[in-house]
């Protein structure tokens, strides 16, 4: 009897562990601070193997970390959190400078170049399954040219006064 129970509940949990979703993350990187900043941005390609969302991003590395957007709203550009980021079954998902990104607000230390920055993502799947996935961003220098780093002004705006929008 107990041997039917078990293979019941392995042929019940086999296939929900079979069917995690694979992420392929590629090019995770974070700008680095000086002293006085107490927020940076981070960055990375997201693949997902099948649909997911990510709903939630941690770090050890800051107090606040959310997923930010930046738009243009008349001539100003904004940035606001979102609450969620599809990823979509086999399409890259680019969080890059001036786009979607990672906000790392609240800094408990500088952030120098060369620094690993240990970021989770938490990611749900359509039927509702949690996994965490954890990603190590490199920090690379300010100074970086546009298309290795560069992310505008952004960098170097401190802390966020709020919620919603942010002018830049």
């Amino acid at each position: 009897m107990k041997h039917l129970l078990l293979a019941g509940l392995l042929a019940i949990a086999l296939p929900a562990m079979a069917q995690k979703a694979t992420i392929d993350v590629k090019d995770a990187w974070a700008r680095s601070t000086t002293s006085q900043q107490s927020s940076t941005g981070a960055y990375m390609k997201l693949t997902a193997s099948s649909p997911l969302k990510v709903v939630d991003v941690s770090s050890p590395a800051a107090g606040i970390v959310e997923i930010h957007e930046m738009f243009m709203d008349k001539d100003i550009m904004k940035m606001r959190a979102v609450n969620g980021l599809a990823l979509p079954a086999g399409q890259a998902v680019e969080l890059k400078p001036g786009g979607l990104h990672v906000m790392l607000m609240d800094l408990k230390a500088p952030v120098k170049a060369g620094d690993v920055i240990p970021i989770r993502l938490t990611l749900e799947s359509a039927d509702g399954q949690r996994q965490n996935l954890e990603v190590k961003a490199e920090a690379r220098a300010m100074n970086m040219p546009a298309g290795h780093g560069a992310h505008g002004a952004h960098g170097a705006q401190g802390s966020h006064g709020g919620q919603g929008g942010h002018k830049h």
